[in-house]
């Protein structure tokens, strides 16, 4: 019964990436807008072990991205998100993204991680820009973010990429090297509603649609250190539609 349920999960993860990045396939961009929102809310939530504010306070650019891992011998990883870039007008639209492959390991059953990456320099910003495959620690260099008090302050970042992630409630830094992440230009062009490339998306010569706003919101909102998912609403504090309950990833 175990085996019959993680081949099942292995199914569904390897129909949710599209079988790898080379063949992911289209899907609506908005839902990824919602859920990255949603990451970044939680993520400006955290305790003092989260991403320090100086760190995104000078971050150039983010991807958001949500992954999910499953596997019974063979394994998969199936990822769909987004990169945004902070340009001289405020922040630019959302340009499609995503990452996949196959593995061998023990792992069975699944799991779903978010990663918030911080673009630092205007290379890691180039190099979603130009379109194609992003290597971390090939074509840019990418390291476990800081967290905490660490980099409270001017501190000049030691990677192009820091990343974070968040999975099972559990905060922390992690290592992404050797990582590839593609762009999606049959997304982008479904959500723009004609051919754009990463390039002006990035650099805000591209005006994204309306309902792209939700996601310039979240990430103007002031950081909030008091974790509102553990803090059950009572009859006075009802839930605020500004922070939906935790996403569960598109079909």
């Amino acid at each position: 019964m175990k085996v019959r349920g993680a081949v099942g999960i292995l199914g569904v993860i390897l129909l949710w990436s599209g079988f790898g990045i080379e063949n992911a396939r289209a899907w609506n961009l908005q839902d990824s807008v919602v859920q990255s929102a949603e990451i970044i809310r939680r993520f400006k939530s955290l305790p003092e072990g989260g991403i320090p504010e100086a760190v995104f306070g000078d971050a150039k650019g983010l991807a958001i991205l949500t992954v999910i891992k499953a596997g019974f011998l063979v394994s998969a990883r199936g990822g769909r998100g987004l990169v945004i870039g902070r340009t001289g007008q405020g922040w630019s639209g959302p340009s499609a993204v995503a990452t996949g492959g196959l593995g061998f390991g023990l792992q069975i059953g699944a799991e779903v991680t978010e990663f918030v990456l911080v673009l630092n320099t205007p290379e890691a910003i180039q190099a979603f820009a130009r379109g194609g495959n992003v290597t971390l620690g090939g074509d840019i260099s990418a390291a476990a973010g800081p967290v905490g008090r660490t980099a409270e302050g001017a501190v000049t970042p030691f990677a192009a990429v820091y990343t974070y992630s968040r999975s099972q409630g559990i905060f922390g830094g992690l290592s992404l090297e050797g990582t590839v992440i593609a762009e999606a230009p049959e997304t982008n062009r479904e959500y723009y509603g004609r051919e754009v490339n990463p390039e002006d998306i990035l650099a805000g010569k591209i005006q994204p649609p309306a309902r792209a706003k939700i996601l310039v919101q979240a990430l103007e909102k002031p950081y909030n250190r008091g974790d509102f998912s553990k803090k059950p609403a009572t009859q006075d504090q009802a839930p605020s539609a500004e922070h939906p309950g935790d996403f569960s990833p598109a079909n």
